[in-house]
């Protein structure tokens, strides 16, 4: 369990948003995924779930999120060796309905700037860790053809801007295992304790702008709030922004 004094930032206001008395946190978590019509109710599991319980999701290894069977191909696509290997782990993950069709909601949260970040994978030193970075430039690849064909100018790589080419990576991936998915990238507002760090966000425009700039090489401007259609299976990638104040809460 983390230590709650040395938490702040996007860290600290995602365990707040969903340690929200369930009814409310399902609220915030449906609001957060408009316009793709996805549901979130009390009923359904998240993670983190508050403050008490901070772990962040893996949703190829935690259960509940979806069934075994999608995470074994979730694992086999991404990993050649599993043993004391990383998959991403996401700032929140939620399961949804679409319908009557189970599905998740993704969010990559940030609170300044300096949180996107422009870097590649980081090349390991070990035989079993080459082997992996192989698999997963060519995981990155496959998802980044998938989506060409959907919408043209992805540009997706695993040697530059690698988080958000892994989790856009992934959300297409669920979405071709017919989990519908809304990936969202969510900015918290005027989190000035982060000022030691980066930038914080002023304004919903501000944060848009900054995501916009930062994806450009990546993302086709028009795929912002737009429905995908991975076969007959929905993929909707938002940005978002919400004003969280620690202290009020």
């Amino acid at each position: 369990m983390s230590n709650p004094s040395l938490v702040r930032g996007s860290q600290l206001r995602c365990q707040l948003l969903t340690g929200l008395p369930r009814e409310q946190g399902a609220a915030r978590l449906t609001e957060l995924a408009r316009p793709s019509g996805a549901l979130v109710t009390p009923v359904d599991q998240w993670l983190p779930s508050g403050p008490g319980i901070p772990l962040e999701a893996r949703i190829d290894s935690d259960p509940g999120f979806v069934p075994p069977e999608v995470q074994e191909a979730l694992l086999s696509w991404w990993l050649v060796v599993r043993r004391q290997a990383n998959t991403p782990n996401w700032d929140i993950a939620a399961t949804c309905q679409f319908g009557d069709k189970p599905g998740l909601i993704l969010v990559e949260a940030k609170a300044h700037d300096r949180e996107l970040k422009d870097a590649g994978k980081r090349a390991p030193t070990t035989a079993n860790g080459r082997k992996n970075h192989e698999r997963v430039a060519l995981a990155i690849e496959e998802a980044n053809g998938g989506l060409n064909r959907i919408l043209p100018d992805w540009g997706l790589s695993r040697d530059r801007c690698y988080q958000i080419s892994n989790r856009i990576a992934w959300a297409w991936k669920l979405a071709s295992l017919k989990v519908p998915v809304v990936l969202v990238y969510l900015g918290f507002l005027n989190a000035h304790e982060m000022a030691d760090q980066g930038q914080p966000f002023a304004t919903a425009h501000e944060w848009e702008l900054c995501l916009r700039r930062h994806s450009r090489d990546m993302v086709p401007g028009d795929a912002w709030g737009e429905r995908l259609q991975v076969g007959q299976t929905p993929l909707w990638l938002l940005f978002q922004a919400m004003e969280l104040d620690p202290a009020a809460q």
